[in-house]
C-alpha cells in the first residue's frame, strides 16, 4: 500500500466551518430585555404597603417625590414603616387633641421626623433640605372624616404637599 505525502494530508483534514444559528438566543435576549425594561424603577422611590392595606385604583401616570411615608391601614398608622398608633389598642392613650382636629401620635412623630430633616440640613452641604411632602399610602375603605384629621395632622406639623399612592393601571 501506498502512503500519501505529508503534505496531501493536510488538505484532506481541513475543518469544515459550522453554521450557527443565533437566532433563538436573539429572542431570548429581546425577552430578557423586556423584561428587564418593564420592572425598571425610573422614579428611585420604593414604597412598602403592608398587607392590610388596600390601595384604590388610578390612571394618574405622575411619580411621586420622596417624602416622609405615611401609611394608614384599617388597624394602624405608620410612619416610614415604623408602627405610630395601632389603632385597635389605644386604651389609656391620648389620640386626639381637644379640638378632635390632629392625631397627637402622628403629629409628634412627623415634627420629630421635620427637626431631624433640617438638622441634617444644616450639619452638611450636600443633603436635601426639608421639602414638606408627605407621601400618604392610605387604605381606600378610610372614611373621609379621618382623612381630613390626618391632613390636617401633616399640615400643622409642617408637611404643606401632599402625594397619594395609587396603585396604577398596567398598560
Amino acid at each position: 500500500m501506498r502512503r500519501s505525502p505529508i503534505r496531501k494530508r493536510n488538505r484532506r483534514k481541513k475543518p469544515k466551518v459550522l453554521d450557527l444559528d443565533i437566532t433563538s438566543l436573539l429572542d431570548i435576549l429581546v425577552i430578557l430585555l423586556v423584561f428587564l425594561l418593564k420592572s425598571y424603577n425610573s422614579s428611585g422611590i420604593v414604597f412598602n404597603v403592608p398587607k392590610e392595606i388596600s390601595l384604590p385604583r388610578s390612571e394618574s401616570t405622575t411619580l411621586n417625590n420622596a417624602g416622609v411615608m405615611v401609611q394608614v391601614s384599617t388597624s394602624a398608622i405608620y410612619v416610614d414603616d415604623k408602627i405610630i398608633l395601632n389603632i385597635n389598642n389605644t386604651k389609656g392613650k391620648k389620640v386626639f387633641d381637644k379640638k378632635n382636629s390632629r392625631i397627637i401620635p402622628l403629629y409628634e412623630e412627623l415634627v420629630k421626623k421635620k427637626n431631624t430633616f433640617k438638622q441634617v440640613a444644616k450639619s452638611s452641604q450636600n443633603a436635601n433640605e426639608f421639602s414638606g411632602i408627605v407621601n400618604l399610602i392610605v387604605d381606600k375603605s378610610i372614611r373621609y372624616k379621618f382623612l381630613k384629621k390626618l391632613l390636617n395632622t401633616c399640615a400643622d406639623a409642617g408637611y404643606q404637599k401632599y402625594k397619594f399612592v395609587v396603585l396604577g393601571e398596567d398598560i
